[in-house]
């Protein structure tokens, strides 16, 4: 990446960082991936905290999936889970988690956080829930306006990630948006966040790299 590039970037996050703050959510800036998680190390999944996520390309770049592999963090992974009692327990347990994890599809110039979910695992623990929740995002993920975000996502997100899930989608086939309601489509909900109702609880990580979908 170009010095002008990289200092664009930080400039970029550094509005953004203050449009979060009006939202009642905290912003942070890490300029490269490796930076980035350092700072998740030791600020936020510290030694037994409780962890929880949602999909994301983002935090399995960043190298916060395979650190949770050995950390001293307690780890709640719906992904284990085999049966209707232990899927169950595990929603129990992620819903009261000290932290939930996940990127954002898009976030504007004006810190509003742009979401969409095929049955909702990612945002419902977004809007309520967990203590707190601490949003990744790579600076590819910024754009102007939620209109745009909205955009965005339906375009630029989920085509690939239609494809690496595996979807029968007209987005996966086609690799644009065909407003459907196939039984695969992973565009149900769509959430935007404005505020956080609780001060502090949505923490944003802004990385000056290209992350994720």
């Amino acid at each position: 990446m170009s010095e002008n590039k990289a200092k664009y970037y930080e400039v970029l996050a550094g509005n953004i960082i203050e449009k979060l703050k009006l939202r009642n959510m905290e912003g942070f800036y890490a300029t490269t991936k490796e930076e980035a998680l350092q700072m998740v190390k030791e600020k936020f999944l510290t030694k037994g905290v409780s962890v929880a996520w949602g999909g994301s390309m983002t935090l399995s770049e960043v190298g916060v999936m395979d650190y949770l592999k050995d950390s001293e963090c307690i780890v709640y992974d719906r992904m284990a889970t085999k049966t209707q009692e232990e899927q169950k327990a595990m929603k129990a347990n992620m819903v009261n988690a000290d932290y939930f994890l996940m990127s954002t599809n898009a976030i504007t110039i004006n810190g509003e956080l742009v979401n969409i979910d095929g049955f909702a695992n990612r945002v419902s623990f977004l809007c309520y829930g967990p203590e707190h929740v601490l949003v990744i995002a790579g600076m590819n993920k910024v754009v102007s306006t939620v209109e745009e975000g909205i955009d965005r996502v339906k375009n630029i997100a989920s085509p690939p990630n239609a494809i690496r899930l595996n979807k029968d989608t007209p987005c996966a086939k086609n690799g644009r948006c065909g407003n459907c309601f196939v039984e695969d489509c992973i565009c149900s909900q769509i959430v935007i966040t404005r505020r956080s109702g609780v001060k502090g609880r949505i923490q944003v990580l802004l990385v000056g790299e290209e992350l994720g979908y």
